[in-house]
């Protein structure tokens, strides 16, 4: 079994619809409050607008054997993109620069999990973001109901925030240099 990795440019991100579809239903199966705020999420309505409001944009998909399995998606965007009508993500007057980093999409397919592409991608992503000099503070955005994602995430060095829209999401932050990736060994 090869494990391949491809950073996917902008206009391809066409290759991520059906796994971001899969990760707003497993977020659904997941969630024990407000379960139906899913229903109107999915890759047109959270990736594409994602990617289109965002200064810089970095996908990942990994691939067995030539087959999708998993993909990460993050952002470089303006803080006030995380203020929007039906809610704000985090504290604005927290954020060091006009411009902050966000692990937005992240998901591995049912039956290819355990097999470290998880911090793979998770490690792609903060190398990517950590390029951004003038970025000090990242945020990943977690549903509720998803434990073992908020565990993975606290592991890897993020802390709790704020909860937003009463509980539907948590938000963990993280400052620059706070999380340091994993080289891979050769």
């Amino acid at each position: 079994m090869e494990i391949t990795y491809e950073i996917v440019k902008d206009d391809e991100i066409e290759c991520c619809r059906e796994l971001c579809n899969k990760l707003m239903k497993f977020q659904k199966s997941m969630a024990h409050f407000r379960p139906e705020l899913f229903d109107s999420m999915s890759f047109e309505s959270r990736m594409i607008p994602a990617v289109q409001r965002s200064t810089h944009n970095f996908t990942v998909v990994a691939k067995i054997d030539g087959k999708a399995v998993a993909y990460v998606y993050s952002n470089i965007a303006p803080k006030e993109t995380y203020d929007m009508d039906f809610a704000t993500f985090f504290d604005l007057d927290t954020v060091a620069g006009e411009e902050v980093g966000c692990l937005a999409n992240f998901y591995i397919d049912e039956g290819y999990r355990d097999l470290g592409i998880g911090s793979k991608l998770f490690n792609m992503s903060m190398e990517w973001l950590d390029s951004y000099r003038e970025v000090e503070d990242y945020f990943v955005f977690v549903s509720n109901g998803n434990d073992k994602a908020l565990e993975f995430y606290k592991r890897k060095g993020f802390v709790y925030s704020n909860e937003v829209l009463d509980g539907f999401i948590t938000t963990l932050h993280s400052k620059k240099g706070a999380i340091v990736p994993k080289k891979e060994s050769v």
